[in-house]
């Protein structure tokens, strides 16, 4: 059901290490909004505001903890609450760290928030961040990266009793992703084009079908959420299955490309010291950008290609994975919420 909420657009923006900064924009007049926090979506504490506005658009929220996730609730005008949070995890150890919720979809429904996770490499890891991702209790850790990739960085993240691993790995035909940086140190990069990755991402729905069945009839067992998928950068293959989700679920395509277009943003502190270290070995960071960056034609050419080939994203995942509609409507009964 659609409700005219008092409150848009809500974003939560880090600006320390212990204080977020709590945005939106009102859908009529202004009005008093109450904001409640806990570690989890589910778990936040309805009884006693972290902060209560007069009719600002905006409030600083501190003395939050660093070491574990922070979920909010703004309450205005007797509305139902509207649940918001970070966009990407203050990780130290990984950089493209992101909650999928939060979405609005062509239905004027929203993804929820703690279900569904993505991710750069896993095996840096810090202490404090395997602290902070107990509080997220996810339960499926998905790796589409090759087996020599997740050989050469382990995860840190490892099968327990409480987290079921799941390899998935996806490769652009011949080439491996383990040993691309060090083809293109040696100068062998002739092969690296911007069609060449625009390309690697249309044959990871045309050659893995299967894997993608398997992907989306795990994220639809409850047991299996919340879920966390990722790659090595978290952008190719992380961001095709995003997509695939986002897609199904009904989220807009501009919505998708621009969550694709993040990884651009909070990989660039990454790409700064690889570039430099690629200068330092006499190779040309502009010669090889493609394999490195984010740019949002890729994902363009992706969901056009899925669009034009097999129809839909749904009529994919049906029709050329296998995928049981009754999957995808239980999909969207378990991670869509109203708004």
């Amino acid at each position: 059901m659609f409700i005219d909420h008092p409150i848009r657009e809500a974003t939560v923006t880090r600006i320390g290490p212990r204080s977020v900064d709590i945005s939106w924009r009102f859908s009529s007049s202004p009005v008093g909004v109450e904001i409640f926090r806990g570690p989890l979506p589910e778990r936040i504490d309805r009884t006693r505001p972290v902060g209560v506005t007069g009719r600002e658009d905006h409030i600083v929220i501190g003395h939050l903890k660093p070491d574990q996730p922070h979920y909010f609730a703004l309450v205005g005008d007797k509305a139902p609450a509207l649940i918001v949070a970070e966009r990407r995890m203050p990780l130290e150890g990984a950089v493209n760290f992101r909650d999928l919720g939060g979405y609005h979809t062509h239905q004027g429904k929203v993804v929820r928030w703690g279900q569904v996770f993505r991710s750069d490499n896993l095996a840096r890891l810090s202490k404090r961040d395997l602290l902070f991702l107990r509080h997220l209790k996810i339960s499926t850790l998905c790796d589409f990266r090759t087996p020599a990739e997740t050989r050469r960085s382990p995860n840190k993240l490892t099968q327990s009793d409480s987290l079921r691993y799941l390899h998935l790995p996806i490769q652009h035909g011949e080439h491996d992703p383990a040993a691309a940086f060090e083809r293109i140190k040696k100068g062998d990069f002739q092969w690296l084009s911007e069609d060449f990755m625009a390309q690697g991402y249309v044959m990871s729905v045309d050659n893995f079908a299967s894997l993608w069945s398997e992907f989306f009839n795990t994220l639809a067992a409850p047991e299996s959420r919340p879920l966390l998928f990722h790659c090595t950068g978290g952008k190719d293959r992380t961001g095709t299955a995003a997509a695939l989700l986002l897609s199904i679920l009904g989220v807009p395509e501009e919505t998708i490309v621009a969550d694709y277009a993040l990884s651009a943003q909070y990989i660039a502190g990454v790409l700064k010291m690889i570039n430099d270290q690629l200068e330092e070995l006499g190779v040309d960071p502009h010669e090889v950008a493609p394999y490195f960056t984010v740019t949002p034609g890729r994902m363009r050419t992706l969901l056009d290609h899925i669009r034009k080939t097999y129809g839909s994203a749904v009529r994919y995942l049906t029709e050329k994975a296998g995928v049981d509609m009754g999957v995808i409507r239980r999909l969207r009964v378990d991670l869509l919420a109203d708004v």
